[in-house]
């Protein structure tokens, strides 16, 4: 051997020598642990979040509005075609004369009234009014019942 060659072949064994020892000090990054990319990541992502929280919570509310307003619109033009099918039977003469029969109980001229009543309370029903099914006395002033309620304790403690 030459001795280029000898001085070759100890550069050799003496990379190879180091290249193990390189490859035996470089470990491998363990699987618990963030990398400086994934930290910025999560970091970028929670930002983002953040930031879309309040337009969104914005969106959602007006959009609950809206169909609130929807709601209110469409039973408003149900009333008013509601009432407008009651303003168009009260320009009929003859529901207006039915209407003054039922509801004031008005006749023509020549005809007798007849209301039939059987029971005060059946009537009172009719009517829509409450009526006791005994006569009461009218309840006592609030000093009348407290003097008599000492009474009765005096007169309980002196026997």
């Amino acid at each position: 051997m030459t001795r280029g060659a000898a001085a070759h072949e100890s550069a050799d064994t003496s990379r190879s020598v180091n290249r193990r020892a390189a490859v035996r000090r470089v470990s491998a990054p363990q699987p618990g642990r963030f990398t400086g990319r994934a930290t910025v990541l999560v970091v970028v992502l929670v930002a983002l979040a953040l930031g879309y929280t309040y337009p969104v919570r914005v969106y959602l509310t007006q959009q609950s509005d809206i169909a609130r307003m929807e709601q209110a619109q469409a039973e408003q033009r149900q009333r008013i075609s509601d009432l407008s099918e009651q303003a168009a039977l009260w320009k009929d003469k003859e529901y207006i004369k039915i209407q003054a029969r039922k509801r004031f109980y008005m006749v023509y001229p020549g005809e007798v009234p007849l209301v039939v009543v059987t029971a005060p309370e059946d009537a009172a029903r009719d009517a829509g009014e409450l009526v006791d099914k005994g006569t009461s006395q009218p309840a006592a002033p609030w000093y009348d019942t407290l003097w008599s309620s000492i009474r009765a304790a005096d007169e309980e403690s002196d026997k």
